[in-house]
C-alpha cells in the first residue's frame, strides 16, 4: 500500500524542473555546401527560462560549442636524418572533431571548472579522444597538440573568450563562423549555463551540413560509381589539356 501511495505522489508531482533552462534559436536550421560555398556564419541566440527570480550569488555564465563529425586522425612526426626528412613516429588519434568552436561569456577560468570540463568535454583538448600511443613513442601528447595547432591555423578549431553577449543574465547571443572546408554531417550545438564555474543547465541540438547541387552529384558519383567518376575525370583532364594546347598554338606568333 505504501509503495502505491509513493508512486501516485511521484506521478502527481510530474517531471522535475531545473531552476534555469535554455530556450535556443539558430539563424540557420541547416547549411548547404554548393560549388560557390565560401563559408558561413551561424547566429546562436537564446534566453534563460526560470520558474523563480534570478538566484543571488555568483552571476550566470554561458558557454556555447559547435562540434562537427568526429573522425580518426593519423599524426606522423618527421625528423631530418642524413639530410632527408623521414617519418619516425605515427600515432592514431581515435576521434577528433572535424570542426570545433567554443565561445564563452567571460574568461575561461572564471566560466567553467576543470572538473566540469572533464565531465562534459567542453574545451578543445577534451573534445579529442586519444586512448593510447605505441609504447616506443615519446611525448604522445605532442601528437594531439599538433592536431589542435594545425586545425586552429586552418580555421577549423576556434576558441573565443568573451564572445557570448549575455544581457541581464537572461538573453544571450553569439556568432560562429564556419569555414569553407567543412565536412558533411551533423554539427552538434551545445549551450551550457554555469554558476560559480559549475554547470547548472545544458541544451543540445544539431545542425545538418549537406552538399547540394553539383557538389552533391559529384560526391555521390565518386562514392557509388568510382570507375565512372575516374573515367570522367580523366576525360576532363585530357580535354582541358588539349584546349590549352590549341589556345597556345593560336596565340603563338607565326
Amino acid at each position: 500500500m505504501r509503495l502505491w501511495l509513493a508512486l501516485l505522489l511521484l506521478l502527481a508531482a510530474g517531471p522535475a524542473r531545473t531552476a534555469e533552462e535554455v530556450v535556443l534559436g539558430l539563424s540557420q536550421d541547416q547549411v548547404s555546401i554548393s560549388t560557390s560555398f565560401s563559408g558561413s556564419e551561424i547566429l546562436i541566440f537564446g534566453a534563460v527560462k526560470r520558474e523563480t527570480a534570478i538566484p543571488e550569488g555568483p552571476p550566470l555564465e554561458v558557454v556555447v560549442t559547435v562540434q562537427g563529425p568526429d573522425r580518426p586522425v593519423t599524426v606522423r612526426r618527421k625528423e631530418r636524418r642524413a639530410g632527408i626528412w623521414v617519418n619516425v613516429d605515427a600515432v592514431e588519434v581515435d576521434s577528433a572533431p572535424s570542426f570545433y568552436a567554443v565561445a564563452t561569456s567571460g574568461p575561461w577560468e572564471e566560466v567553467i571548472s576543470h572538473t566540469e570540463d572533464l565531465r562534459h568535454a567542453v574545451s578543445i583538448p577534451r573534445a579529442i579522444r586519444s586512448v593510447g600511443a605505441p609504447s616506443g613513442v615519446l611525448e604522445p601528447q605532442a601528437f594531439t597538440d599538433a592536431v589542435i595547432r594545425i586545425r586552429r591555423a586552418n580555421g577549423l578549431y576556434i576558441h573565443k573568450e568573451g564572445a557570448v553577449d549575455l544581457r541581464e543574465q537572461t538573453l544571450f547571443d553569439t556568432a560562429i563562423a564556419l569555414p569553407a572546408n567543412l565536412t558533411e554531417g551533423l554539427y552538434t550545438t551545445r549551450v551550457f549555463l554555469t554558476r560559480d564555474r559549475a554547470v547548472v543547465a545544458r541544451f543540445d541540438t544539431t545542425i545538418p551540413v549537406r552538399k547540394v547541387g553539383l557538389e552533391r552529384w559529384l560526391f555521390t558519383l565518386s562514392h557509388q560509381q568510382p570507375l565512372l567518376y575516374g573515367l570522367m575525370s580523366l576525360a576532363i583532364a585530357i580535354a582541358a589539356g588539349w584546349a590549352a594546347s590549341a589556345a597556345f598554338r593560336l596565340m603563338r606568333p607565326q
